[in-house]
Parts: C-alpha cells; sequence; structure tokens
C-alpha cells in the first residue's frame, strides 16, 4: 500500500505563516479600502459640493494610476526577485493614507 503524502492530507496546515499572515492584512486592506472608496464619491459631491464630472475624472485617473503601478511593480518584483519589499511598501502606503482623509477634512 502506497504512503501517503502528508502535504496532501492537511494542506492549510502546511502552509507557511507568512502567507497567513498576507492574507489576513489583505482582507483587512481590501475591507477599509472598500469602506472608503464606496463612500468617496458621495462625500466629495455633498460635502465638498464637486460636480459629478469632477468625480469621474478623479475616478478614473485614479483607476489608471492604479493600474499603470501594478504593471510597473510587477516588472520590477520579476526584475529584483524580492517581492516582500514591495508587498511591504504597498501595503505601508495603503495604511499610512487611509487615516490622512479625515485629517484633511479636518483642515478643510
Amino acid at each position: 500500500m502506497p504512503k501517503e503524502n502528508p502535504a496532501s492530507a492537511s494542506p492549510l496546515g502546511q502552509m507557511p505563516r507568512a502567507i497567513w499572515v498576507l492574507g489576513f492584512v489583505s482582507l483587512l486592506m481590501d475591507i477599509s479600502s472598500e469602506l472608503i472608496h464606496s463612500l468617496l464619491p458621495m462625500f466629495m459631491l455633498t460635502t465638498l459640493g464637486m460636480s459629478v464630472f469632477s468625480i469621474g475624472l478623479i475616478e478614473g485617473i485614479a483607476e489608471s494610476t492604479a493600474l499603470v503601478v501594478k504593471v510597473f511593480s510587477g516588472a520590477l518584483s520579476d526584475y529584483w526577485g524580492k517581492r516582500k519589499g514591495l508587498a511591504v511598501l504597498g501595503y505601508g502606503l495603503g495604511a499610512v493614507t487611509k487615516p490622512l482623509l479625515p485629517w484633511h477634512q479636518a483642515l478643510a
């Protein structure tokens, strides 16, 4: 009778701790981003009094910038071969900039 591969018996237990941590951080960042991004256009319209065209233009520029950054960060990651630093930088920038949104409103 052939021996059973231990990795196939319990694949979740075999994942490195870093994968679990990165997955949990990614989940929390996605939740916080979706909360902010879903309310931001309404905030810009009602509180800041921006036009719908301006909001659409800003959203378009933001999406375009995000896509271009993804392409170049992927190329950099492949070139350097070190993905952890770019992941920490990306999540770090996201975590640092989210609290700046209410701070900006307090200054306005």
